[in-house]
């Protein structure tokens, strides 16, 4: 229950954007703006701040991080095999596929802490830090791909891939940031959340008749999809934790962490990238509410 209760806030917010959408009357462009404004400013603060003042021993989170790794890695797989056997608008599957690997990492963070304490709550930063370049990575491959972009300059463009980069180095060089920096990175990066999920659910609106509504391949992907990222990527993680022998807390902060809903910024990534945002957001919303039920599961067969 208290995994589900967790939610509450996230399902608020998304809730609360999209009510803004459909009853106020606001301009097209204060939502654009709102976008940019998280997707280049508020999400990247936030990354390079956790990251940069968590202060851990990679030697001994590797086996760790090594499983999450795997998980994320089998859950790209595993999203991608349904171009096996579906026939999916491209750009659609661009948008979508990011949805199976991808994760809120505040909701990890808030959970990791809650089974650990603070040593859980370090070592799901350390497994963050480690997994968002990688799907990030992948995201804006297939993304920049589609949209006919240049796919390497998206990716040394892209301003979540170099905030955590940016972590990473400063983290590993002792980087000390000054009290008011701090402070200020930490503020913009608690802005990121509520603006995002608010932006997720207004996004649900930015198209109401869509130029290209789902077809029944595009509604099957989002099930296999949801399927991937709620029980299948999170199945991975718990084998693999066991038979890596991690201990009773580290196995139950990763299986978790692969549990995650999918991360709102998949929509900013989306949107912000020319693909199918409202898709992207309808996957996001779904990904919550499946959430609900499947990490009260993961909690209790860890």
């Amino acid at each position: 229950m208290n995994a589900a209760l967790l939610l509450i806030p996230e399902a608020s917010l998304i809730l609360t954007g999209f009510l803004l959408r459909r009853y106020m009357a606001w301009p097209d462009a204060f939502w654009v703006t709102a976008e940019k404004l998280v997707y280049y400013i508020l999400f990247p603060a936030l990354l390079f701040n956790t990251i940069v003042r968590t202060r851990l021993s990679l030697e001994a989170a590797g086996p760790a991080i090594g499983v999450a790794l795997v998980a994320v890695a089998a859950g790209v797989l595993m999203a991608h095999g349904a171009r096996l056997v579906l026939r999916v608008e491209p750009m659609r599957f661009a948008s979508g596929v990011q949805c199976a690997f991808r994760f809120n990492s505040y909701v990890a963070l808030a959970m990791a802490e809650r089974i650990g304490g603070q040593d859980g709550l370090a070592l799901a930063a350390l497994v963050v830090g480690a997994s968002v370049p990688l799907c990030n990575l992948v995201a804006v491959y297939g993304l920049a791909r589609h949209a006919g972009s240049n796919v390497l300059r998206e990716i040394i463009r892209n301003p979540l891939i170099i905030a955590t980069l940016a972590g990473l180095i400063g983290n590993a060089l002792g980087l000390q940031l000054p009290g008011p920096l701090s402070l200020t990175l930490a503020k913009l990066g608690a802005a990121a959340l509520a603006l995002g999920l608010i932006g997720v659910g207004a996004g649900m609106l930015f198209e109401p008749q869509e130029r290209n509504p789902p077809s029944l391949h595009d509604r099957l992907f989002s099930v296999w999809v949801l399927t991937v990222k709620s029980f299948a990527l999170p199945a991975v993680a718990w084998w693999a934790a066991r038979h890596a022998g991690l201990g009773g807390m580290e196995k139950s902060v990763i299986t978790l962490f692969a549990a995650m809903p999918t991360a709102s910024a998949c929509y900013i990534l989306a949107a912000r990238m020319g693909g199918d945002g409202p898709y992207v957001a309808r996957l996001i919303t779904w990904s919550l509410l499946i959430s609900a039920v499947a990490l009260p599961f993961w909690l209790a067969v860890v």
